[in-house]
């Protein structure tokens, strides 16, 4: 259900993109959804489409799962993510949570924020979330990230680690509370004008 401030941000036609990426772990689909409900914005994540192909209910197992097929680490598949994600930026309005988005929705943002946190912290928070053990959460990501970064630098050609340098905004999260982060997104968009 939208908000009065969303309809009215509609109304005057504003479009406002947020992008949230981060490494699995990071908290950006927890901080994006978040960002997107006191902002009475849609909330759209790449991610999720990928991993509704798995009937897995561990979160990071179901993307581990995916990005280990033929089809989910293949070319067709990404190229057809990225241009799904293009079509929800253009419509505006929307927070995008997506482990590649600060990187293709740059031209489409009003603000592209990455969440930096240690594998560690990240592995806690995962562990904590899927119910898993910090040892097996810890080798679930790290595996998860040597795959996503070989099979995207041989699809794109890029680093997607190197995102962090594209953003606006990078916060490191490892010792802030999802308040605190949504907080610092929404002063930063108070800041350049995007939000009242």
């Amino acid at each position: 259900m939208e908000g009065k401030e969303g309809k009215e941000k509609k109304e005057k036609g504003r479009k406002i993109v947020i992008v949230i990426s981060g490494e699995p772990g990071a908290g950006s689909t927890t901080v994006a959804r978040e960002v997107a409900k006191r902002l009475h914005l849609d909330f759209f994540s790449p991610g999720h489409v990928q991993k509704g192909f798995s009937k897995e209910k561990k979160e990071s197992i179901a993307a581990l799962l995916r990005v280990k097929t033929k089809e989910g680490s293949g070319k067709e598949f990404h190229n057809n993510l990225d241009k799904y994600q293009i079509e929800v930026a253009k419509k505006g309005n929307v927070v995008i949570c997506g482990k590649l988005s600060a990187h293709f929705l740059k031209k489409y943002a009003s603000l592209t924020a990455w969440l930096d946190v240690s594998p560690e912290v990240r592995a806690k928070r995962t562990a904590g979330r899927d119910n898993m053990s910090y040892d097996e959460s810890l080798k679930s990501i790290a595996e998860r990230a040597e795959i996503d970064r070989k099979s995207w630098a041989k699809i794109y050609g890029f680093n997607y680690h190197d995102q962090k340098k594209e953003a606006d905004l990078v916060i490191d999260t490892s010792e802030m509370s999802i308040d605190e982060t949504v907080k610092k997104i929404l002063d930063e968009m108070r800041n350049r004008k995007i939000a009242e």
